[in-house]
């Protein structure tokens, strides 16, 4: 038994591997914008700071939401728990991924969460790296959140596990940047996040970056009224329009950007 999961386990990070080769290949043969600085440099910058956030996560994230799964499970509470047995895996995904909706909503929102939020918006490109550009300290922040949207979804450890894996795959694959065919993306944009809606999401322009947040199933922006259309990706001016942006960019600017004073704060 123990054997058969550990090949399933394998036969997962095979395919997830294979999966995220295939998006990082695809954006480079058919890009969707035209980028205005060298990759290597910044997949770089943007892979050093996502292994901090990785580190983070490992080895605190996924120990104390992996315990409140477990007893979610044993206890039957929570959403997904109160769902028929059939529902419950799916159920519990779709609840992660509202949870994670209203979060990403208010690190828009919420000053404080803003300033950690923005070393991801102050990217000048967005391609696949950019889905792990996120400031370390973000995680702790975000942690408590994540510890109550745990607790409320009543996720499993494998639904939680589930949706670990969707949850990153789809922000590999939203942040890509990535030309679908012709009428692909339009289509696929009615169930799930896409390269060309997500692109809206890092428009410099407040209007349009305060839109589009949901990092999996787009319903929640329709249901809620956040869903942008896309206009021509050429027009979007990717990053964020502060007059600090540009020296943020940096590894070493982005990590203290969240404890100096924001162009909020300057203006």
């Amino acid at each position: 038994m123990k054997s058969r999961i550990k090949l399933g386990k394998t036969a997962m990070v095979i395919a997830a591997g294979a999966v995220v080769g295939g998006i990082l290949l695809a954006e480079r043969k058919a890009p969707l914008r035209k980028q205005k600085l060298p990759a290597i440099p910044r997949n770089v910058r943007n892979a050093a700071l996502g292994a901090g956030c990785a580190v983070i996560v490992a080895a605190v994230e996924e120990p104390l939401t992996q315990a409140i799964a477990e007893k979610n499970l044993s206890r039957k509470r929570g959403i997904a728990q109160k769902l028929p047995r059939p529902l419950r895996l799916l159920g519990g995904i779709a609840a992660m991924d509202y949870g994670f909706y209203w979060w990403h909503v208010a690190t828009h929102k919420v000053p404080f969460l803003w300033r950690f939020h923005r070393v991801h918006h102050i990217d000048p490109d967005m391609d696949a790296s950019t889905a792990v550009r996120f400031h370390p300290a973000d995680m702790f922040v975000s942690l408590p959140w994540r510890l109550v949207q745990v607790r409320l979804a009543g996720v499993s450890p494998k639904s939680l596990r589930w949706w670990r894996n969707f949850f990153n795959l789809s922000i590999l694959f939203h942040h890509a940047n990535l030309r679908l065919p012709d009428g692909a993306d339009d289509t696929l944009s009615r169930v799930i996040t896409t390269p060309k809606m997500h692109g809206i999401h890092h428009s410099s322009a407040k209007t349009e970056r305060d839109s589009n947040f949901t990092s999996g199933i787009s319903l929640w922006d329709r249901l809620h009224g956040t869903f942008r259309s896309q206009p021509p990706q050429d027009a979007i001016d990717i990053g964020v329009d502060d007059p600090l942006a540009a020296r943020d960019v940096a590894i070493d600017r982005a990590l203290g950007a969240p404890f100096r004073d924001t162009p909020e704060q300057v203006d």
